[in-house]
Parts: structure tokens; sequence; C-alpha cells
């Protein structure tokens, strides 16, 4: 378990979060409202698959993905969601607060929600995100953890204006920009993709089950500098799997680290440097890829999707992470995939704009962090 830092310099959170005694009122629409529970999952899909198709946005949901949702045990749907339900007992409007266990450096606290289109405009929306910023506030007060604070919600570029400006009027402003990227893949010979050669001990392998909570240690090195990032518990890294690719993974291990240097490294962290202890394998670079056969008609083109790629820092600059993207890439294409397709933090501190634009990758489309920081 990675250590939680703490803050000193700053005020209890307790003080900063400032969390109402009582949640407000929802009363816009006149909607029945109550927490979501597992049984709600095929009606949750139906409204949150909707309001992205009214709002253009360029994904969509599954049946198992909203199952799974309910199978984390670190979510309290119990406390953290509301439900609003018409007279005929459809689902009209839905809020969640997340917060995530492995937060050590800055406790997030991620508003999910919507209004169906058919209801918009009622002031729906602005009583569900009032709520929902107001239980943010009370989960963060009551956390126990004396770090900074975020209370963060996603937003598309190009979605609905209604919803920026109802996100800016809380007191959420733009942190963070994001790029949606992909390669085409359809003709590799007219475009093809580069050879890496790695050096020294450092091996390319196939996902396997065995290096998968290596795989997590690696991650949680090479995400450790980036803005918003935060460690991954075990369940939080074998969560949420619906759509994970293990077929079209591929890791890059060390054969034959130098422990003693890793070790003596100051960066190296606890539970990497028991691993090393134990003379466990080391991963050092990976692309970890799903598949969302569901998407492809949204977008109009299959694709491959790398949701996290990244290197050790001990071992950036050895082309491990791109070893194994290139790698995921060919596998798309084996597979007939048309695309491959990845997010990135526009302001990523590892250069990784020029190595995706060098590799033939063009945004398709954006989206942004906006947030309250505490």
């Amino acid at each position: 378990m990675a250590t939680v830092e703490t803050s000193p310099d700053l005020a209890p959170l307790a003080e900063r979060a400032d969390a109402p005694a009582t949640l407000p009122a929802l009363t816009a629409g006149g909607l029945t409202w109550r927490p979501a529970t597992a049984d709600d999952a095929a009606a949750l899909l139906d409204l949150r698959n909707t309001t992205a198709e009214a709002d253009a946005e360029p994904y969509r949901e599954t049946l198992e993905e909203l199952t799974e949702l309910f199978d984390a045990p670190w979510r309290r749907f119990e406390d953290d969601s509301i439900l609003g339900f018409d007279a005929d007992g459809a689902l009209r409007a839905y809020g969640h607060v997340e917060t995530l266990p492995g937060d050590s450096r800055t406790l997030r606290a991620f508003l999910f929600g919507g209004v169906h289109p058919s209801r918009r405009g009622e002031g729906i929306g602005r009583e569900l995100f009032a709520w929902q910023v107001a239980r943010a506030r009370q989960v963060l007060a009551a956390s126990g953890k004396e770090l900074p604070a975020r209370i963060g919600v996603f937003a598309e570029d190009d979605g609905p204006a209604a919803k920026l400006r109802l996100y800016e009027r809380a007191g959420l402003e733009p942190r963070r920009f994001y790029s949606d990227l992909r390669r085409d893949l359809r003709d590799l010979e007219a475009e093809p993709l580069p050879e890496v050669t790695l050096d020294g001990s450092l091996r390319l392998v196939p996902f396997s089950a065995d290096l998968d909570e290596a795989t997590r240690l690696a991650h949680n090195d090479a995400f450790r500098d980036h803005w918003g990032s935060e460690p991954n518990t075990r369940e939080q890294w074998t969560g949420g799997r619906t759509g994970f690719a293990p077929q079209w993974s591929r890791l890059v291990v060390d054969d034959a680290p130098d422990v003693q240097a890793l070790l003596a490294d100051e960066h190296t962290d606890d539970e990497t440097a028991a691993a090393l202890r134990a003379g466990e394998p080391l991963v050092v670079g990976y692309a970890m890829n799903e598949l969302y056969t569901e998407d492809f008609e949204v977008r109009g083109y299959s694709f491959g999707y790398t949701a996290v790629l990244g290197t050790r820092r001990a071992y950036r600059g050895r082309k491990a992470g791109l070893a194994a993207l290139l790698a995921s890439m060919r596998a798309f294409a084996a597979d007939g995939m048309e695309y491959a397709c990845l997010d990135v933090d526009t302001a990523n501190p590892s250069g990784a704009h020029g190595l995706y634009a060098h590799l033939g990758y063009t945004k398709t489309h954006g989206s942004r962090l906006l947030s309250i920081e505490l």
C-alpha cells in the first residue's frame, strides 16, 4: 500500500471542505429520489447512453460495464449516489460521487451525472449538481486524510455549453486538457510503424496474469510525477476490466535488473523495493489495451484503445514504453482494427505528444477536467 503523504501547511481538510450538515433538497421536476443499487444497472445504462448520444459523446457503455461499477468494494452507492424517477417509474436523472482508495497525494472526489434530454431545462441538473458538490464536500471532510483535495468533473470540449456553464457557476475551473488521438493502421506498408530494438536485458513479452501485479507497480512508478495521477491499489488495478484486452497488451521486463542500484535509488517505492528483494519480475514498460466494440458504430471505425502506457522512471530513454506501444499497434492491425486510439494529457511531463505525433497519431477530439481545489 502506498504511503499517505500529509500536508502540514494546509488547514484541516474538514475546514477546507466546508461540508454542509445536510444535503440540499431535490425538488425540481417532481422526481422521486433514492440511492442507486445493482438492480438499477440496466436502467442506468439506458439513461447514460441516451445522454451520451444526445451530447454527441464518442463512446457508449455496456451492461457489463455498469454491473461492474457495483462490484467495486470501495464504492458506497447507498451514500454517494442518487437516482431520480418520474411518476411512471422511468429513470430520468442520476448523480454519483466517486472517491478512490489509493489516493495518497491529493484526495479526489469525481462527480458523474446526467439528466435525460427530455427533462432538461427544468432545473433538475442544477439541483442535482449542487447535491453532488455538497456530498463531495462531506466525503472529503470525513476522509481522515490530511491532504490537498479536489472536486472534479470531466467534460467533452464540444459538449453542451450549458453543462460547462453549470460547472463554472458552481465554482469549478478548467484545470487540465486532454486530447483523444488516433493512428491509421489500414495500410502499414504505405505508413509503416518504426522498428525498435531493446537494449541490455530488456525483453518484450505479451501480458500474462503472473505479471499483472508487477505491471501495477510499474504503473504507479511511471505516473508518480504526472499531474492528477494517484497510486492504484490492487483492487483498483484489477477492477473495471470489462473492456480489457490482454491479447493486445504488451509488457517489457528487465531480466537482469541492477537490484542494488534500484534499492539505493530514493525514488524506488516501498512496494517495488519489497518485490525486488523477493526476486519477483520487474516490469519496466507496459501498454495495457482495451476493446470497445460498442463504440465502433459511434466513431465510424474499428479500433484498439491503449488505456495506460508508461515506463518506469529509472528506465526512461530506453524505449521500453515505445516498444510496448508499437507491439500493441501491430496486434491491433493483425486483428483487423482500422485505428489505434489513446488519449493524453496535453501537459504530459514525459513529452508523449511529440512521440505520438512522430508515430502518426492525430487528434480527433478533446476533453477537460474542471475542479475545485481545496
